[in-house]
C-alpha cells in the first residue's frame, strides 16, 4: 500500500493526472476520470496505477521469454525519452516517423535496413574510395536519413510480440498495423483517447514530457527486472549442464566395467562351455521308429 502511495505521490507531481479539456474527452475515458476542474479533466490515478502495474506485469514476462516489445513514440515531447529507455532495455523504437507498412510490409523494409546496413559497412571498410567525393557524400545521406528512420529497428529481425504506444490517437496508423496482424498493443491513454482500441493500457496524460518520462521509465525498468531474471536462469542451466557434463564420463567408466564383468560371466554359460542343451519332451519318441 505504502508503494502505491508513494508511486501515486510520483505520479501526481509529475502531472500524469492532467487529462484534455472536456470538450475534448472521449465518453469511454469516463470510467477512468476522476472529476473536472477549470475546463480540464482529471485523471484518477489509482486506475493509473492499476494500469501501470498490469502492464508492467505483462512486459516482464514478455521480456523474460525473450520476446521483443517494439516503442513507438514519434511526438517530439516523447522522441528522447523513449529513445533513452528503449536503448537501456535493449529494444526496438521507432521515434522519428511511422513508415507505413512497417510491420504489414515488414519484408521490404527489412531490404531497407539491410541495404543501410551494407552502405555503412561499405564506407567504413574503404570499398567506396574509388568513388568520387560527390557519389560518396550521396552515399553518406541516403545512409543517414534511413538511419533516422529504421535505425531503431535495425536489429529487429521479424515482427515483434508487442508495441508500446505513447499516444494512441497520434500513433493510429501504427496502431492499425499492429492490430490486423494480431500483436499485442500497450498504451499511454489521453482522456481524448479511446482505451478499447489498446490491449492494454494505462490512463495518464500523454503531452508532457514528465508525464511520458515517469511512464516509459517505470515499465523499462519492469522490462530490466524480466531481462536480468531470463539471464539468471540461463546463466542456472549453463552451470547444471557443465555439472551433468562432468559426472557424464565417469558414469560412462562404470558402465564399460559392469560390461566387461557381465560379459565373463555371460561368457561362463556360453554354447562353448560344455553346456548340455536341453531337450524338448516328446522328441525322443518320435525319433525312435525313424531310427529302425
Amino acid at each position: 500500500m505504502e508503494t502505491n502511495t508513494s508511486l501515486q505521490q510520483q505520479l501526481l507531481e509529475a502531472g500524469v493526472h492532467f487529462g484534455h479539456l472536456k470538450k475534448k474527452w472521449n465518453p469511454k475515458m469516463l470510467p477512468y476520470i476522476f472529476a473536472e476542474k477549470k475546463g480540464i479533466h482529471i485523471i484518477d490515478l489509482n486506475k493509473t496505477v492499476e494500469g501501470l502495474q498490469e502492464t508492467a506485469a505483462i512486459m516482464k514476462q514478455m521480456a523474460k521469454a525473450g520476446r521483443k516489445i517494439l516503442f513507438v513514440a514519434t511526438k517530439k515531447q516523447a522522441k528522447e525519452i523513449v529513445t533513452e529507455c528503449a536503448q537501456k532495455v535493449n529494444m526496438p523504437y521507432v521515434t522519428d516517423r511511422w513508415l507505413g507498412g512497417m510491420l504489414t510490409n515488414f519484408n521490404t523494409v527489412r531490404k531497407s535496413v539491410k541495404k543501410m546496413q551494407s552502405i555503412e559497412k561499405m564506407l567504413n571498410d574503404g570499398t567506396f574510395d574509388s568513388i568520387t567525393k560527390k557519389e560518396r557524400l550521396q552515399l553518406s545521406r541516403d545512409k543517414d536519413k534511413m538511419e533516422k528512420v529504421l535505425g531503431g529497428i535495425a536489429n529487429m529481425s521479424r515482427i515483434p510480440a508487442a508495441l508500446f504506444l505513447v499516444d494512441i490517437g497520434h500513433e493510429h496508423i501504427a496502431l492499425a498495423e499492429a492490430r490486423r496482424l494480431g500483436i499485442t498493443t500497450f498504451g499511454v491513454v489521453d482522456t481524448n483517447c479511446d482505451p478499447n482500441k489498446v490491449d492494454y493500457f494505462i490512463p495518464a496524460n500523454d503531452d508532457a514530457t514528465k508525464s511520458i518520462a515517469i511512464v516509459t521509465q517505470y515499465i523499462t525498468a519492469a522490462i530490466a527486472e524480466g531481462l536480468a531474471e531470463r539471464q539468471a536462469e540461463k546463466a542456472e542451466e549453463e552451470e547444471t549442464s557443465e555439472e551433468v557434463v562432468e559426472r557424464a564420463p565417469r558414469f560412462d567408466e562404470n558402465v564399460e566395467e559392469g560390461g566387461e564383468k557381465g560379459g565373463r560371466r555371460g561368457g561362463g554359460r556360453g554354447a562353448g562351455s560344455g553346456a548340455p542343451k536341453r531337450r524338448v519332451p516328446g522328441t525322443a519318441q518320435r525319433r525312435t521308429p525313424s531310427g529302425r
